[in-house]
């Protein structure tokens, strides 16, 4: 692994418009799976080349807009949100494990 180099090819990149319209892309980390739903982790590019730290994963949840389309949106429940924080961790706490 080239320390990251390569890691922008090996995920898909998602496109989304911010509040005010704005086109972000978005590494798309992860699916998640908790109570039935759908979640996506993703990552913001910009700050994914940004070598200076941890970049801040979102999560987002995979809902059908009025037409049946895939949308993603901002996890209102905090109980929601911690349950899918929580098995995100435990994702990477696996993937750590196997690496060692």
């Amino acid at each position: 692994n080239k320390n990251g180099e390569e890691m922008e090819d090996a995920y898909d990149i998602i496109v989304l418009n911010d509040d005010e319209g704005n086109e972000i892309e978005f590494l798309h980390l992860e699916d998640l799976e908790v109570d039935g739903s759908t979640y996506y982790v993703l990552l913001p590019v910009d700050e994914a080349e940004n070598e200076e730290g941890e970049a801040e994963a979102v999560i987002l949840k995979l809902t059908k807009d009025e037409d049946g389309e895939d949308m993603l949106m901002d996890i209102e429940d905090d109980e929601e949100w911690e349950k899918v924080a929580d098995a995100w961790e435990e994702m990477q706490d696996d993937e750590d494990d196997e690496e060692e």
